[in-house]
Formats: structure tokens, C-alpha cells, sequence
């Protein structure tokens, strides 16, 4: 049973190293798209919360059934929570 656990860690570990690789980028790219829009606090709120919409819909859809709105609306609100912050400070940068 011990190595079943430290395999399970293992694959969390890897799991979420991944899911923050795929963010980083993300944000980067995003970031590159809204340089220069010249978009206003309001604008980038309704951005963000369309996203967050979307994500939790298509999550809904694509999901099968697994999950509840609640959870799937958990979820993308800390991911594009956190993709939000990278490309908000990165949009500060000169």
C-alpha cells in the first residue's frame, strides 16, 4: 500500500507541475494578444468573467455528467483566476 501512495503523490506532483506549465503559457499569450488593446478594468473584468462562463459551460458539456456546475465553476474560476493575474501583471510591465 505505501508505494500505491507515493505513486499517487508522484502523479499529483507531475499533474500539477504540468497544469502550471500549461498556464504560464497561456497567460503568455494572452498577455501578447491584449498588449497594446488599450482596454479598460471594465473591459478586462467582462473578459475575464465571459471566459470563466464559457469554460464552465464547455466543462459541462465535455464532462459527461462528472462533476457538478459548482465544482466545474470552482475550477475554472481558480484557473482563469490565476491565468487573470499572470496576464494583468504582465500588461503592468513596461
Amino acid at each position: 500500500m505505501p508505494s500505491r501512495l507515493a505513486d499517487l503523490i508522484r502523479k499529483a506532483r507531475r499533474l500539477s507541475a504540468e497544469r502550471d506549465r500549461l498556464i504560464d503559457g497561456l497567460a503568455q499569450e494572452w498577455a501578447r494578444a491584449l498588449r497594446g488593446q488599450g482596454l479598460s478594468a471594465a473591459d478586462l473584468d467582462e473578459l475575464w468573467a465571459g471566459l470563466t462562463e464559457d469554460a464552465v459551460r464547455r466543462g459541462r458539456e465535455l464532462g459527461e455528467g462528472k462533476g457538478t456546475a459548482q465544482a466545474w465553476r470552482h475550477e475554472a474560476r481558480e484557473v482563469i483566476g490565476r491565468v487573470r493575474h499572470k496576464v494583468e501583471a504582465a500588461l503592468r510591465e513596461p
